[in-house]
């Protein structure tokens, strides 16, 4: 079993979810629906592309930056 980090943000009218470490979208029209189906991209991926994906990836850093504007 693998845990990967996955983003989710609102866009428009949908709930946009991005899996950095394999390049994998998918989205929702709810945030649960968005989460389901980032899981179902995410196995479908490893199903086909799963012997070439190395056993650790890097993780992304999160992080914010403040931007001052006039």
């Amino acid at each position: 079993m693998r845990t990967f980090p996955v983003s989710v943000q609102k866009e428009d009218k949908f709930y946009v979810a991005r899996c950095p470490e394999l390049g994998v979208t998918s989205q929702g029209k709810t945030l649960e629906e968005a989460q389901a189906n980032i899981k179902e991209a995410i196995e479908l991926y490893i199903e086909s592309f799963g012997e070439d994906l190395p056993y650790e990836t890097s993780k992304p850093f999160w992080t914010t930056v403040e931007i001052a504007h006039a």
